[in-house]
Formats: C-alpha cells, structure tokens, sequence
C-alpha cells in the first residue's frame, strides 16, 4: 500500500467546486472550499474549543478511573486475595493491577485508529466510551483479583482519547495553534490524575473501594451523554466521503475490504519511518516513569516516611503540580518556538520546530529520576523527595506534549495511525518496565536502583536531540511523512 485516504474517491466531475468540493489539480482528491463551513479548521473559534474541553472532559475521567486505583491497589488485593496467598503473589498482583490498563491500551488504538479513519472520529469515539462504561461496571463488580486485573486490561483497551484526542486536535486547528490546544488539553488529565488519588483513599475508607469505580463509570455515562448530543466528526475524509454520497457523486465503495488495510496501516507507518520507530522507543521510556513513580511511590512513603494510606493519595498532587507548571510552559512556548524557528527557516515551518522543549526534557529526566532514588534512598526530608516527585512530572510534559505535536504535524492525515505507534510502545513499555522497580529496589537499594533507571533513560536522550537536527532528511524516506503536500508549503506572513 501506498497511501490510503489520499488517493482519489473521486474523478474529476463537473459541478464538484460549486458545491463546495474542490478538486486538486493533480489528483483529483476532493477538497475543501475555503470557507466551507463543513471544514473543521473554519469551524468558529469558540465551538472549536468546546469541543477541546468535550475531549478534556473525557481524559479527565479515563485519567480518573485509572490512577484513582493506584494508592488503593494493596487494599484491594487484600480484600480480593486469599489470606494464604505469598507476599510476594501480593505485591505482584498490586502492580500488575496498576500496570495492566497499559497493556490494554497498547493493542486498544491497533483497531481504533484505523477504525477512526475509515468509519470516522464520531462512531469510534462514542462505541469506544460504550465499552469504557461496560468494562468499569465489570471491575467494580468483580470478587477475584483475577476478574479485576482483567475488567482494567479491557477498560484500557477501550480508551480512546488517547490515539484520537491529537489527531483531532489536528482535524480541528492549523499548524500555529495546535501546541496551544494540546497544551490546555494535557491539563485535564493532570487534574484527574490529582484528584483521583487524593479522593479514593477516603471514599475507600467511608463506602469501600468499589465505589471509586462505580464513580468513575458515572463521570463516563455523563462525558458519553455530552459525546452523543454535542459532539461533531471532523475527520476530514469522513466528511468529504458523506458530503460526496449527498450529492450523488458517489464511486463504488471498497466496503470491508478497506478496513484490514487501514488496521495494518499503523504498523506500515511505524516500520515505514525509523524516525517515529525512534521517536517511539524514546516517548515509551519516558513515559512509563509515571508509572515506576506511582508503584514506588506510596511503598516510600509508607516503608521510609511512615506516611497513612489518605497522605499518601495527597502526595500525588506534587506530581500533578509539576505537570501542570510543564504544561504551562508548553502553553506559553511551544508554538511561539514554532513560529520563531519557521521565520528563522525563512517562512518554512517544519514539523521539527516542535522539539526543543522535548530536548530539554530528555536531558533532565535522567537527573530528576536518579535524585528520586538518591533522596530516598538517604532517607532525606520528605519535602525533598516530593519536589523530586515534581520535577518528574514538569520534564515529562516536557517530552509528551512536543512529541504529540511533532506525529501531528508530521504525519498530517495518517496521525492517528501514527500516534497507535507511539502508543503501542508506550503502554508495553509502561506495563513491563515498573515491574522491575521491585527486583531493582530489593537488590540494590532506592539508590542504585533508580540510579539504573535514570542512566535507561539518559541511553534514549540523544533521540530527540538527532531528530530535531536531522529528523527533516529523515522523514523524506517515509512515504507518510514527505514534505511536498502543502502542508508546509513555504509561508511568507
């Protein structure tokens, strides 16, 4: 295959631009007129960002319903977990019940994000959050840690807003404002992520932990309500495709047969580019310290500093505070970076424009990471560790808002199926590389042990680093992301 949702639907048909369907001069694929108001980059600016904080609302409460488990995880093991069970048997289940969304999530966007580009954003989005109730309801109703463990790998396959929040991000907004809009939109998971382990501590004491869930699985019905009634497709092929059938102008429909190329699609783009093969290794590693931080974390605060299960959940706040100053600084810099490196280019944006910020994260991960382990392991004042546990959050901004504006922009049409290559690494990574937290810890001290996982991602900093460079002569060796489309034509405002 060679490229899939660009090739024509369509010959060129007299009357197409009268009804708003322009035709390129090359080939023939339909196009937008300037100022059609079915386009989503010419929707008005204020229902554009409705429509972020719609995807806003829905990452607040995925982020919800999976981190609010991660203080409580030891306690719902043991109410689920026969007493003659090993402490060891416990201590995997805990993280393994952490972990395992992660898991869901990488083979989730396998069949989401090609689903998005040939049904569309709307149909995929809203069966996606179906499912997300269904599999909540199923864990908080579970009697085994088995059921449990297996009711989250499935809620994590059924997130959505993960593949397609950047790529409609990108349906929605030009070039110069979607690091703006990932920005904001990065802030409402941040706040899921504080208050949910801040809440479920207390909620687990007074109506037990089942109710977390069954919460969380509320907040869902409530996101799915507003999806259903305000939310629009923007997919631009989907829309140009239903706009063609309406006037008549139809070609004959490759039905099914079109969608086990696009499932494939994902892994063409990823093996297809070694620069988002690269890209991806290195998001996926700096990504899953999240997780090593949220297994480590209460067993540091509970073994070292003697914290209670309810101050355990509010020190999670210290890591949301840290990425929420990163998101700030994304906010503020990463389209005005953008704009000042395209002028430098003289008028020629690319999409390596987005990552020095990521730079900057990728070399400060590594020391954030080890003075974590170090701070611990001296058994230095708690208030040091927590600004660690801070700094840890503000780098990892750093990192993931530029990388996903970097797929966006590169990949253009095909970011969903890009952002399923990162992702897929990513939730792997983030399912199997805290696992070794424990082993690491128990042998060699929060010290070495974090010391190691500092020096894993020292090893993957030199990524971003090369691509921003060199990335541009790169990309021209993946059909996905060659320059020459228009979409970075040269710009002369």
């Amino acid at each position: 295959m060679t490229a899939a949702e660009e090739q024509p639907l369509l010959g060129a048909i007299p009357g197409d631009v009268e009804h708003g369907l322009k035709p390129e001069t090359d080939d023939h694929t339909l196009e937008f007129e300037l100022g059609d108001p079915e386009d989503p980059r010419q929707w008005p600016v204020l229902f554009k960002w409705a429509m972020v904080l719609l995807l806003a609302s829905m990452a607040f409460t995925v982020t919800f319903t999976c981190i609010s488990v991660v203080p409580i995880a030891n306690r719902i093991v043991r109410d689920l977990t026969p007493s003659d069970d090993s402490q060891v048997q416990h201590s995997a289940s805990s993280a393994l019940l952490v972990t395992i969304w992660e898991l869901g999530e990488a083979a989730g966007p396998l069949l989401i994000a090609p689903l998005s580009e040939v049904l569309g954003r709307y149909p995929v989005i809203n069966g996606c959050n179906l499912l997300f109730i269904t599999f909540t309801l199923v864990g908080a109703l579970s009697q085994s840690t088995s059921l449990l463990i297996t009711a989250r790998a499935l809620t994590g396959l059924t997130v959505a807003s993960n593949v397609l929040n950047p790529a409609i991000i990108g349906d929605m907004f030009e070039s110069d404002h979607r690091g703006s809009a990932m920005s904001l939109l990065m802030l409402a998971p941040l706040i899921g992520g504080a208050i949910g382990p801040c809440i479920s501590g207390g909620i687990t004491e007074a109506l037990g932990w089942r109710w977390v869930l069954l919460i969380a699985a509320s907040l869902t019905m409530t996101c799915e309500l507003l999806f259903l009634t305000c939310f629009r497709e923007t997919y631009k092929m989907k829309i140009l495709r239903r706009k063609a059938d309406r006037l008549g102008l139809k070609k004959p429909k490759k039905g099914a047969n079109k969608l086990l190329p696009s499932i494939t699609r994902p892994f063409e783009v990823l093996f297809g580019s070694a620069v988002l093969l690269a890209m991806s290794f290195f998001g996926s590693v700096a990504f899953s310290y999240y997780y090593v931080i949220s297994i480590s974390l209460p067993e540091i605060l509970e073994r070292v500093y003697k914290f209670s299960p309810s101050e355990i959940g509010a020190a999670f706040l210290c890591f949301s505070v840290g990425s929420f100053f990163g998101v700030i600084v994304c906010n503020t810099c990463l389209d005005r970076l953008y704009i000042a490196l395209r002028h430098r280019a003289h008028g020629s944006g690319k999409p390596e424009h987005r990552l020095p910020l990521a730079v900057i994260g990728a070399l400060t991960l590594p020391l954030t990471v080890t003075a974590y382990g170090c701070v611990a392991q001296a058994r230095l004042p708690v208030a040091l560790l927590l600004i660690s546990v801070s700094f840890i959050g503000f780098t990892l901004m750093l990192v993931i808002i530029p990388l996903s504006a970097y797929v966006v922009d590169a990949y253009k049409l095909y970011s969903a199926s890009a952002m399923t290559g990162i992702i897929v690494i990513r939730c792997l990574m983030s399912t199997f590389l805290p696992l070794t937290v424990d082993p690491l810890v128990t042998g060699w001290g929060f010290g070495w042990g974090f010391t190691t996982l500092g020096a894993i991602a020292f090893a993957f900093s030199p990524v971003p680093v090369c691509v921003f460079l060199w990335g541009e002569g790169w990309r021209q060796k993946s059909e996905f992301t060659r320059d020459g489309d228009g979409e970075y034509e040269s710009i002369t405002n």
